[in-house]
């Protein structure tokens, strides 16, 4: 009988995915100069990123193919990318300063609602609805940032190449193969904004209720 009515308890506060989504959505309105602040760092690196490889992608279908390689050959650039080591080392390393600075954003944005998380644990809200907010939140700056940073770069790059080429850059130019890298670059800046986010998403699920309503901010 005791398991019964834990069972009936938990159907009856167990929320559908839409409204996480309402709610999280609202929570971001809410705090809408947080979430710009947020995404500004994956808006930089996403940028960075599809600036260097619309950049390659467009000087290598504009150059001849013997003189490709023995400008990969002389820039030290990866043969089969054509994407220099050191470009690499830089768009590894503001990635994971994106990672470090939604983490860190993320943990500031649970100590900020301790109250809002002790009072929605106790009308009865699950752990695992508590993570879910949060990496809604986050998965949507996340997707936010990340294409306000691809069409940052996608400008850029484009200015630059047809700086380098002028209209010869539209001969072959590689259409399909940029609009996927802009699609990887919008989904790897929302893999990345959820990755940042987990930790604090896990520590907001296990604050207990009455330490969070007790909590004077």
């Amino acid at each position: 009988m005791a398991n019964q009515s834990r069972d009936v308890i938990g159907q009856q506060i167990e929320l559908p995915f839409s409204e996480s989504l309402r709610i999280s959505y609202q929570s971001l309105m809410i705090r809408f100069g947080r979430s710009i602040i947020t995404t500004a760092g994956i808006t930089l690196g996403i940028a960075f990123l599809i600036f260097v490889v619309i950049s390659n992608e467009v000087s290598i279908s504009t150059s001849a193919g013997g003189s490709t390689s023995e400008q990969i050959m002389d820039l030290g650039e990866d043969k089969e990318t054509g994407i220099s080591t050191k470009d690499k080392w830089l768009i590894i390393m503001s990635l994971i300063v994106c990672v470090v600075g939604i983490t860190n954003a993320m943990l500031m944005s649970v100590t900020e609602r301790f109250r809002e998380i002790g009072t929605m644990k106790c009308l009865g809200a699950l752990d695992h609805f508590i993570v879910i907010l949060f990496l809604l939140e986050s998965g949507f700056q996340g997707f936010a940032g990340a294409f306000i940073g691809a069409l940052i770069g996608l400008v850029a790059a484009l200015v630059m190449s047809f700086a380098n080429f002028g209209l010869d850059m539209f001969m072959d130019f590689p259409f399909l193969r940029i609009f996927l890298w802009i699609l990887g670059g919008c989904l790897l800046g929302m893999v990345l904004a959820i990755l940042g986010a987990a930790f604090p998403a896990w520590s907001a699920a296990k604050l207990p209720p009455a330490e969070a309503m007790r909590t004077d901010l």
